[in-house]
């Protein structure tokens, strides 16, 4: 047997996450009372008078297509792996020297990682990194340098946010070596964050410093030419911050209805910031998009059943922010918080621009959006709710994009999200109920897979007109309560749908599915062939195929490509490759593609005993299924927004030293600048120290 690391029960709150970031993240999510109570047959009593009758286009039916074709190797017993590692000090250069030569999957002939508990970030031999930029570095033009004692709101609007998430690098056409780097903040932790924190006592600068410190910031980066180091661009003029006080613009169907207007915004089109934003993607007309997830946890006072249905509670929120500001207080602006959990849609190369709420991409609470083309040039993005038992989505586009860098071509392409359908997601095994017994033990045929359909809940049209499928519901409540539709079409409940991510080379669709420990527990869904572990503590991760290689196909194949876990568990699955060969994986989060066709993937919440970290996996070939760990991050820390290019991958280093207990005064981690400095979120580059490419 393995011998596994010793779990680290001090820190972990259901896991691998502390306390901590359970309360500051997600307002506690998966230790709230589950939202979805729906049978996924009809929702009964939940919108009784509220939602008035409509008639309804049916669903497909499930057709049964034939599974991906891929290589599916006999499941190998399970021996310990070898185990390698390499490490480098967040703010220095780690190894130096070639890396030695490693067999494996083009992209993948690293040396992997050992899982540890180090605090730093832990890279390969013969790879080097530096920190790219720090929560609070000056980005906008007098921008004062940060100091953790001298904290303001007007100094955190022109500084780099907090939480560090998604990461999008675009090219800066005319500027050698520079590129355009864009991330999400996605939450605050301000007892990390200020000096003697009283969180039933916020003060309004430090809640208005949080208000700064979430949202979205783009800054230039500019490269070294012989390394992959590297630094932020300051004073750019496409530098940019965006906070939970900026102006957004609601568009598309769900704009200037009754169920967005407030007594601020009497026309329900525009919005004061974006929060909670987690992963996102970016478009291939150039902008980028940004997931607004949980933001349930920013309100006080729900009272409406569609409230929780979206967890939002009846009480004070864990900030306090209603206490400054009037519409976090749903008793007084029960509207606002429809106005949050929407795709963003951003355009980074200008500065003026407002940013987008695309509401024809429904309400949940949207962890990402990867958009991909139809051969016809039409847009389709896929999403996940990141909820015990929720779904997953697409949106498919009714216009096609237009090529170009025209004026008219950009303006085009900004409407394609606001014009088009929106599905979700049903599944169905082919294997008998009897062998999907909640251990994870495959079936008969040697995979879980099966078939599924998009089921429509609703059109919209060109001028904000919209029409819903789903009986009982208007197009409006389709998409401000889009968690409600899927329950009445009887969409299939998930382990946590995550990122979403189209393989570029082969367009099968990988849809992240970090864990579910409910499932399988009295009174809550049991396991099925998708989710076939009870008290699923490590997830999995899902390969769909769309019919006949459309993506605005109605029907799909599925079969899960990994599912997570401890090798030596026989209720782990890679692929089928040998399973003695693989490195221990644990809450696969956010996903990216490498350029060999490889998917990396980051975790959150490691429930095996070491630190989050990023992996790459081989998905197709002979080696499909062969996993290795690229690194680790440091204590309290998740592993966020990957990008990985030919000599370069980022990695967004989320929540260092989040540990219960911990605090400016007492940190429980040093990263990423030594002892007595303040732990500060940051992102990170890694490169080879040869100035090769990666993993060759």
């Amino acid at each position: 047997m393995r011998k596994m690391l010793p779990m680290l029960s001090n820190h972990s709150h259901g896991g691998g996450r502390s306390a901590m970031t359970c309360r500051f993240r997600c307002g506690d999510a998966c230790f709230q009372e589950v939202p979805n109570t729906s049978d996924n047959e009809y929702v009964g009593d939940v919108i009784a008078g509220a939602l008035s009758r409509r008639s309804m286009m049916r669903a497909a039916a499930v057709v049964t297509v034939a599974s991906a074709a891929g290589t599916t190797l006999a499941l190998g017993g399970a021996q310990p792996a070898e185990a390698h590692s390499g490490s480098g000090h967040g703010n220095g250069n780690g190894h130096h020297g070639a890396p030695r030569p490693v067999e494996g999957a083009r992209g993948l002939r690293f040396a992997p990682v050992a899982p540890n508990t180090a605090d730093q970030v832990t890279v390969p031999a013969g790879y080097s990194q530096n920190v790219v930029i720090r929560w609070g570095e000056p980005i906008l033009r007098g921008a004062p340098a940060f100091d953790a004692d001298k904290q303001s709101a007007k100094a955190q609007a022109g500084q780099f946010g907090y939480n560090n998430d998604f990461l999008s690098l675009l090219p800066l056409r005319g500027e050698p070596n520079r590129q355009l780097l864009v991330a999400n903040h996605e939450y605050t932790d301000e007892i990390l964050m200020f000096r003697g924190y009283d969180p039933e006592n916020p003060t309004r600068e430090q809640v208005e410093i949080a208000w700064a410190a979430h949202g979205l910031s783009v800054v230039a980066v500019e490269g070294e030419r012989r390394t992959g180091r590297l630094a932020p661009v300051s004073r750019h003029h496409l530098n940019r911050r965006l906070t939970a006080t900026s102006r957004f613009e609601l568009t598309g169907p769900a704009a200037g209805g009754a169920l967005v207007r407030t007594s601020a915004d009497r026309t329900g089109r525009t919005v004061l910031g974006t929060l909670n934003n987690c992963a996102g993607g970016t478009t291939p007309w150039g902008t980028t998009l940004h997931g607004e997830e949980n933001f349930n946890q920013y309100f006080a006072h729900a009272s409406s059943a569609t409230d929780k249905r979206y967890g939002i509670g009846t009480g004070a929120s864990e900030r306090k922010w209603e206490r400054f500001d009037k519409r976090f207080d749903l008793a007084q602006e029960p509207n606002e918080a429809h106005r949050f959990g929407w795709v963003v849609e951003l355009d980074p190369y200008d500065p003026e621009s407002t940013p987008r709420k695309r509401t024809a991409l429904g309400r949940f609470k949207h962890e990402a959006a990867q958009p991909r083309l139809t051969d016809d040039g039409r847009v389709v993005v896929y999403m996940g709710d990141d909820e015990r038992f929720d779904y997953f989505y697409k949106f498919v586009s009714s216009q096609r994009m237009k090529k170009g860098n025209s004026r008219a071509a950009h303006e085009h392409n900004l409407t394609l999200l606001d014009e088009g359908t929106l599905y979700v997601a049903k599944l169905t095994g082919d294997s008998p109920a009897t062998e999907i017994d909640g251990t994870g033990k495959l079936p008969s045929d040697g995979e879980f897979d099966g078939s599924g359909t998009w089921i429509p809940l609703a059109t919209a049209g060109p001028r904000g007109e919209a029409v819903s499928h789903v009986p009982g519901m208007t197009a409006e409540e389709v998409y401000v309560f889009t968690r409600l539709a899927g329950d009445k079409v009887g969409a299939t409940k998930m382990d946590r749908p995550e990122d979403i991510e189209p393989s570029p080379r082969t367009g099968r669709v990988y849809v992240v599915l970090t864990n579910n420990a409910d499932r399988g527990k009295a009174g809550k869904a049991g396991a099925d062939e998708a989710n076939p572990r009870n008290l699923n503590k490590h997830g999995q991760i899902l390969e769909l195929a769309e019919h006949r290689d459309d993506p605005a196909s109605e029907r799909f194949a599925w079969r899960l490509f990994l599912v997570a876990g401890d090798p030596a568990d026989p209720a782990t699955y890679f692929a089928g490759f040998p399973k003695e060969k693989v490195s221990p994986i644990s809450c696969p989060d956010n996903v990216t593609f490498d350029p060999h066709g490889n998917l990396w993937i980051s975790t959150d919440g490691n429930q095996l005993g070491s630190h989050d970290g990023l992996f790459g996996v081989a998905t197709r070939g002979e080696r499909r299924g062969e996993l290795r760990q690229f690194l680790t991050v440091p204590t309290g820390a998740e592993t966020c927004g990957p990008i990985v290019q030919d000599r370069r991958v980022l990695v967004a280093v989320q929540h260092p030293g989040e540990i219960d207990g911990a605090s400016v005064e007492k940190p429980a981690s040093v990263w990423p600048d030594g002892p007595g400095r303040i732990v500060r979120p940051s992102v990170v580059a890694v490169w080879r120290t040869d100035g090769e490419d990666i993993g060759l």
